[in-house]
């Protein structure tokens, strides 16, 4: 059972705020550690077989791991691009469609060059989901109002609440004929990102919890998961405190 947790959230951004600006080596240093991280973490929640210290050797000396598919590897490095993608967009207070498609291409273009950065154009169905999808004539138009909703979203709701519903929102859409789970995950980083918080890791052990509470979100049901999120910020949030201490 995962409870709201945005008081503690508020707590703890005070906290990290107070050793801030932090010098550039040490977000330097934060940034590779977290690209790594998320980027093992929300690749192994869709079946990549990478562990973190095989991502780490294939995204710092980009040496090919015996035994793991080149897939894997395209996923890996697609997935790194996408987060320095994030970074550089935290500099904004929003983003627009264009952002969403340039990361979508910089993760999945080594995979499938074809549909890198386009909207799917077949209808397709999630596994285990009895929610309909919008169809593909449906996009544009599910898509500008996803990014036109965004600045009420980030006025009205609490910065990791608004996060939540990013990811929410944008993998309902499911846009993309692959890679949505991973591009909502970079989606709601950045939302966080651009509202002042850290980099949240959805660790792979609790997977299941993560993908429950996103089903109860299919059916109107967002705070399960809103809650989910929140607790996930937490940790993240103790974790990125003890770094940013050492320094």
């Amino acid at each position: 059972m995962y409870n709201n947790r945005f008081k503690d959230n508020n707590e703890y951004r005070t906290k990290i705020n107070e050793h801030r600006p932090l010098s550039e080596d040490a977000l330097k240093q934060i940034k590779e550690y977290y690209k790594i991280g998320l980027t093992y973490a929300s690749n192994a929640i869709e079946g990549n077989t990478l562990n973190l210290a095989e991502t780490k050797v294939v995204l710092e000396d980009g040496i090919t791991i015996g035994g793991k598919s080149l897939k894997e590897h395209y996923e890996a490095i697609g997935h790194a691009k996408a987060f320095d993608k994030i970074v550089e967009l935290s500099q904004n207070a929003i983003f627009t469609e264009e952002d969403i498609k340039s990361l979508h291409k910089l993760f999945y273009n080594q995979i499938d060059e074809v549909n890198a950065g386009k909207y799917r154009t077949s209808q397709v169905i999630i596994t285990g989901s009895d929610v309909e999808l919008p169809k593909p004539e449906e996009l544009n138009a599910k898509m500008a109002e996803f990014v036109n909703s965004l600045p009420h979203l980030k006025e009205t709701l609490h910065p990791v609440e608004y996060a939540a519903m990013v990811h929410i929102i944008f993998v309902n859409i499911h846009p993309f004929l692959d890679g949505n789970g991973r591009v909502a995950r970079l989606l709601m980083n950045l939302a966080l990102l651009q509202s002042g918080y850290n980099i949240v890791v959805i660790p792979p052990v609790v997977r299941a919890d993560y993908i429950s509470a996103l089903q109860d979100s299919n059916h109107g049901d967002y705070v399960p998961f809103v809650n989910f999120i929140s607790e996930m910020v937490l940790e993240s949030q103790k974790e990125y405190l003890k770094i940013i201490s050492r320094f």
